[in-house]
């Protein structure tokens, strides 16, 4: 529209309210308006968006939302998975590859080798569907009962969660046995699922199984209250033992966008 051209002063774009659709839960997330701004400015269509510091995505979204190619970069497997996530509820059938995910073994124990512990914990628990431990009730600071995530799910009219505990190093029976009673004593805890880099041994597969059943009151399914997870069952995507349609997501979904083409153009 013909007026006056936008100046340096940007006081039209409000940010992202609590209760606003876009809203994704992600603490430093920007107005998509004012990401299409910026890149609207500096750049033309099929031009290329590098985002480093990519947080919750809304750059990369922006950009192809435009008409842009795009890179977006983040260290913490939270970030990626929720910006492809983001992605791909916007733009329906939009293929968003993650480098950096374990694909293999090796991956996976490269992943653990790292100095940030958190790398490894985050990836296997964002992969199985959980959420990073956080919050009050299950925190990293202080006494998290070795809760590393939590999987929230809806049994009947009640909330609940299955607990995660990720091991890299060397585990046995005993790790088992004390996500056991960690699962025990939380009231708002169904299961737990312990996840672990290495094969379970046949005493930690024993020790699961002497923790019993559980009943779900969302399906009257019959499922284990201890499961036990490989990085390699992570890997080839095994699914837990829930009521799978019972699960809540971990983020607020992002409102789908118009753009049908749901392609990528060609970064090279």
């Amino acid at each position: 529209m013909p007026g006056m051209p936008v100046g340096s002063l940007w006081d039209d774009i409000p940010p992202v309210q609590a209760q606003a659709k876009e809203r994704l839960g992600y603490p430093t997330q920007k107005p998509l308006a004012l990401l299409e701004r910026v890149i609207s400015a500096s750049s033309n269509p099929g031009d290329v968006v590098l985002d480093p510091f990519c947080g919750c995505g809304t750059a990369v979204h922006a950009a192809h939302k435009l008409g842009r190619r795009w890179i977006g970069v983040d260290i913490t497997p939270l970030a990626t998975d929720l910006i492809r996530r983001r992605l791909q509820d916007a733009f329906p059938g939009l293929a968003v590859p993650i480098e950096g995910w374990p694909v293999d073994m090796a991956g996976a124990a490269a992943l653990a080798a790292q100095d940030d512990k958190y790398h490894f914990q985050d990836w296997a628990v964002i992969s199985i569907g959980g959420r990073p431990a956080g919050g009050q009730r299950h925190s990293r600071k202080g006494a998290d009962r070795g809760v590393d995530g939590v999987v929230p799910f809806m049994d009947g009219k009640q909330h609940r969660v299955g607990l995660i505990s990720v091991k890299a190093g060397k585990t046995g029976p005993n790790h088992v046995r004390e996500l056991a009673g960690t699962v025990g004593a939380d009231p708002d805890a169904a299961f737990g699922v312990f996840v672990c880099l290495s094969s379970p041994t046949k005493p930690m597969v024993q020790a699961a199984l002497d923790a019993g059943q559980w009943v779900s009151a969302y399906d009257g399914q019959t499922y284990p209250r201890l499961q036990i997870l490989s990085a390699q069952d992570v890997i080839d995507g095994k699914r837990l033992k829930m009521p799978q349609g019972a699960r809540k997501d971990t983020f607020a979904r992002a409102p789908r966008e118009k753009r049908p083409d749901g392609v990528q153009g060609r970064l090279t």
